[in-house]
């Protein structure tokens, strides 16, 4: 099959997404397709030109992962692996994914859109502070104090616009990636860091990943049966990796949604599939001719 990979883009997150797309490419490759390799931005579509029969975006944030390449995609009719443009951009959107979350009955910790008219007064601690439509944990601040949370969210609205403020849960960290709409094994995240950031995501050896839960049946099959839910209610298809807070009462918390994971080494949903036997070249490869079946759009 003749497969384009879309890696690289304009985001913060860009150095993340050749790692990603160069194990894509390679992985495709190995499983004899015809793949080629194209860095793509708003002002370079020149991989439209290019003979293909899918379309395997790996890029990460604003543009490749947030609804405007996806668009691009549909405007042009081509097939392409991933959630549509307008799961997309819910996707990429932690107030609007939790909004849609809410509508579907699922919990998610309280939250707070904050911007520059937000009175100090209507914040709470201990929180989260965070850039709305940023991934990898970038801009991201646990907050225990109120004023460590006044000091965050003005660092963040002053650089974005608005912040998305979130009750602090202490708890388990898990994510569970989604495939073909189905859940797999669900993993728990540990770091020696204040939280799993951007340097303990790719940098150092400070985290770990565990597939023993330390959890109940019961809690890991409620955990699995939301991140379904989660990924169905925002209209995301294919793939996704889904991010849990389970507290001290063993009630699970949905935090966001990653419609376009990473595929680099440490990354998380490659590992999720391994788990149940599926290895990194026919992973990519049944994902690839998934989007083959489906067709253009």
């Amino acid at each position: 099959m003749q497969i384009t990979v879309l890696l690289g883009g304009p985001s913060a997150e860009r150095d993340i997404s050749l790692l990603s797309g160069t194990a894509v490419l390679d992985a495709l490759k190995s499983m004899g397709h015809e793949a080629f390799g194209s860095d793509v931005s708003p002002h370079n579509l020149s991989f439209l030109e290019h003979p293909s029969e899918v379309i395997f975006p790996v890029l990460h944030g604003w543009f490749g992962e947030s609804g405007e390449l996806q668009e691009i995609l549909e405007t042009n009719h081509k097939a392409f692996v991933g959630s549509g443009s307008a799961a997309s951009r819910v996707g990429m959107d932690k107030i609007n994914t939790k909004i849609a979350w809410e509508k579907a009955g699922l919990p998610t910790p309280r939250w707070l859109r904050a911007d520059a008219a937000t009175p100090p007064s209507a914040l709470f601690a201990p929180c989260v502070v965070k850039a709305v439509a940023s991934g990898s944990s970038i801009d991201v601040f646990i907050c225990p104090t109120l004023e460590a949370a006044q000091a965050a969210t003005r660092e963040v609205v002053a650089k974005y616009g608005f912040a998305l403020v979130e009750q602090f849960i202490e708890g388990t960290e898990l994510t569970v990636g989604i495939l073909e709409e189905r859940p797999l094994p669900p993993i728990r995240i540990t770091t020696t860091r204040q939280f799993y950031d951007y340097q303990a995501k790719y940098k150092g050896n400070t985290t770990e990943y565990h597939f023993d839960l330390g959890l109940s049946d019961e809690v890991v099959r409620r955990v699995q049966a939301m991140a379904a839910q989660a990924h169905q209610a925002i209209g995301a298809r294919d793939l996704s990796r889904i991010d849990f807070i389970v507290d001290r009462e063993s009630q699970p918390y949905l935090l966001e949604i990653n419609t376009l994971p990473g595929f680099t080494a440490r990354s998380l949903l490659p590992k999720a599939a391994k788990q149940i036997g599926i290895e990194f070249g026919p992973l990519v490869d049944r994902l690839a001719r998934r989007a083959q079946e489906r067709g253009p759009g």
